[in-house]
């Protein structure tokens, strides 16, 4: 059958026609439907920023590493119960990516934002129906993960992990986003070892304050704290001076 005429014989609308979609000549249009279409379900649900969390698709409840899958869900459950009790009509700082169980817990929104791999999980049964996607090309992944986020949770995790700090980081250093973005390593001695900070300023690669564009935590109630205090001081009362609170950076 020719592609360009329907089953009725008349000429075949081109944003109808699946077979020419799936070209490379219409590539621009699929990138363009991975930005516009989730683009819509947010505005529909009122989601303006998130707190996106990172981490293994390989860390179990009941594996090795299942500390980190249920520290997850708590702060993710904390995180979701304070962002509920701010005074806004517009859902505030919904949970992204990983911790959505924890936000379900909380009867929040979460988001979804997924993308077929050989070791990864298909999209879990705790996010939201209405931001649930799934994505075909990384880049644009990548966007919807630094768009909207304000405050980014980093878990162990492997390349994509690193690649996912990797690109937020070097975002912020470079000053390409206009926005402050919290951003906590969550476990210290995986952090310390698997990545030394302090080797890359003492060999003149990145300076010494690009050190302090993200903070370490070890339990659910100091990693809270820093995402309620560096939200707070940029979105909420941005100001306002407020207290320091300690810093993990043993």
């Amino acid at each position: 059958m020719n592609e360009n005429i329907d089953r009725d014989g008349h000429p075949s609308l081109a944003y109808r026609n699946q077979e020419f979609l799936d070209t490379s000549d219409a590539r621009s249009l699929r990138i363009l439907s991975e930005y516009l279409y989730p683009l819509s379900h947010f505005r529909k649900e009122r989601v303006h920023d998130t707190i996106v969390f990172f981490g293994s698709a390989r860390t179990l409840e009941m594996g090795p590493n299942g500390r980190y899958y249920k520290d997850a869900r708590a702060l993710a459950q904390r995180i979701t119960e304070w962002s509920d009790s701010l005074h806004d009509t517009s859902r505030r700082f919904v949970v992204c990516s990983g911790g959505n169980r924890g936000a379900r817990d909380a009867g929040g929104k979460t988001i979804g934002l997924n993308i077929g791999l050989p070791f990864e999980l298909r999209p879990n049964p705790f996010i939201t129906p209405e931001l649930c996607f799934e994505f075909h090309y990384f880049f644009m992944r990548k966007f919807w993960f630094a768009y909207l986020a304000k405050a980014l949770v980093v878990f162990p995790g492997g390349y994509g992990t690193l690649d996912e700090l990797s690109e937020i980081l070097t975002l912020v250093q470079t000053q390409k986003l206009v926005k402050k973005i919290v951003v906590v390593l969550y476990g210290t001695t995986f952090w310390k070892e698997v990545l030394n900070f302090d080797a890359l300023v003492r060999h003149g690669m990145i300076a010494e304050e690009d050190v302090e564009l993200f903070d370490y935590a070890d339990d659910v109630e100091t990693a809270f704290r820093l995402l309620e205090t560096g939200l707070t001081k940029y979105y909420l009362e941005p100001d306002k001076e407020l207290p320091a609170i300690a810093k993990s950076r043993v």
